[in-house]
């Protein structure tokens, strides 16, 4: 995010009523599907096979009461009257959930194209489709990346309309997401300065050739994303237990590490994500609050594992105090063109386990379409399954690596994973 853009409409977004900026994570999000405009890598769908005893009536109205209770869901992007940014409103009209009956033939056909690229300016940022079938029930949901993250769909969105459609009375206030941004806008000058110098030194020397694994294709299917899913066989949550280490420190680790021992490189800059809530305030909002932290590591200076653990975990913590100046990070091309690192724990859990009126809800896949690319190269997501493992999901643009290079940059991040564990060992042991 370009200095001076805060400055230019955050007066107007008080003076008129209406305008208000785009957090740096969105405007990140908006100006990246600009550049793939026709594209579906900003949406955050999921497509549900309800149980038959489902009330589809009573699930559209809680999905309606929902909606109607928070402004995030009344977001609209438009460009500023005055100095043409693209801003935020929070005043435009609920688009409500239907109950669409259509035919089987009709639903198969329809799932294909159920994820579609959004229409950005001044267009509901959500899609909610309820389908009823002569033989199944279905509730289809999605929202552009830039109102809502993964955390705020599953852990609040969900829970609210289960919490409606059991007649459960919601009593806590509900979040503006509008109100959130006036109050984060509070920042000196001279706090973002100092978190903007903060993040141009940790991103110094960034290097695709240098900090990705190495390319070995390249085709004519340029952005089409593709995912190596990997059970890791080297560790088990008892690690931690015992260990007392964090999991996404350690796993950030083994990523870091992977990446440049692919490489042969002796330094290593990966974005790692977090879910950008810090306080009780931040858990409970409706909307989006993802945040991406690059960090870096320089390997000519030989240090344990241990060293090379704590020094991270000090490295993670002092850039927290510079968050308000992500957007000096995201305009530095690591977004799209570096290796991505997030580590989930309880996601996966939601989306295996959704609920609704006591019943299960079964996960159905949405087919990948034309519109299905990339949002980065090579994206790292380390999840803890049910029974205390962890699989990794490695999505990578298919244009710039093969299935077999990925299956090996999975062989040497698992091999890392327990070289780890030997917190005595060097790294210089690890990187060979």
């Amino acid at each position: 995010m370009e200095d001076g853009y805060k400055e230019r409409i955050v007066n107007d977004a008080l003076r008129t009523r209406g305008y208000y900026p785009l957090r740096a994570m969105q405007l990140w999000i908006v100006d990246s599907q600009f550049y793939k405009a026709k594209s579906t890598m900003m949406n955050n769908g999921v497509l549900l096979k309800l149980q038959p005893q489902i009330d589809l009536n009573r699930l559209a109205q809680a999905v309606n009461d929902t909606l109607n209770n928070y402004d995030i869901f009344r977001c609209r992007l438009v460009f500023h009257p005055v100095t043409n940014d693209i801003c935020q409103r929070f005043d435009s009209e609920i688009l409500p959930a239907k109950i669409e009956k259509i035919s089987d033939e009709e639903f198969e056909r329809r799932k294909k194209e159920l994820m579609q690229p959004y229409e950005l300016i001044n267009r509901p940022l959500y899609r909610i489709y309820i389908f009823e079938t002569p033989t199944a029930k279905y509730w289809y949901f999605d929202f552009y990346h830039a109102i809502m993250d993964g955390t705020a769909i599953m852990m609040l969105f969900v829970n609210e309309v289960n919490l409606r459609y059991k007649g459960k009375k919601i009593s806590r206030t509900p979040s503006s997401y509008a109100d959130y941004i006036l109050d984060e806008l509070k920042v000196s000058p001279e706090e973002l300065a100092e978190g903007n110098k903060f993040w141009r030194e940790m991103l110094a020397g960034f290097d695709e050739t240098k900090h990705l694994p190495p390319a070995d294709i390249e085709t004519a299917d340029e952005y089409r994303q593709i995912s190596f899913f990997a059970d890791l066989k080297n560790i088990t949550q008892d690690y931690f237990s015992k260990s007392k280490r964090k999991e996404h420190i350690f796993f950030l680790a083994a990523a870091m590490l992977a990446i440049a021992k692919s490489a042969g490189a002796k330094s290593s800059i990966v974005d790692w994500v977090h879910n950008g809530r810090y306080t009780m305030q931040e858990s409970r909002l409706m909307g989006a609050m993802l945040e991406q932290f690059p960090i870096s590591w320089d390997f000519e200076k030989d240090i344990t594992v241990a060293e090379f653990l704590d020094g991270l975990a000090e490295k993670i913590n002092v850039s927290f105090k510079y968050r308000r100046s992500l957007g000096t990070a995201y305009s530095s091309g690591l977004q799209e063109n570096g290796a991505t690192f997030i580590f989930q724990k309880k996601i996966l859990g939601a989306l295996n386990s959704v609920m609704l009126g006591g019943l299960p809800a079964e996960i159905v896949e949405v087919p990948v379409n034309q519109w299905s690319i990339a949002e980065n190269t090579l994206d790292i997501e380390v999840n803890l399954n049910d029974s205390g493992g962890y699989i990794v999901e490695f999505a990578h643009d298919s244009s710039i690596y093969s299935e077999a290079a990925i299956k090996n940059f999975a062989a040497t991040f698992d091999e890392i994973v327990l070289q780890l564990q030997n917190e005595k060992l060097l790294i210089s042991n690890i990187l060979g």
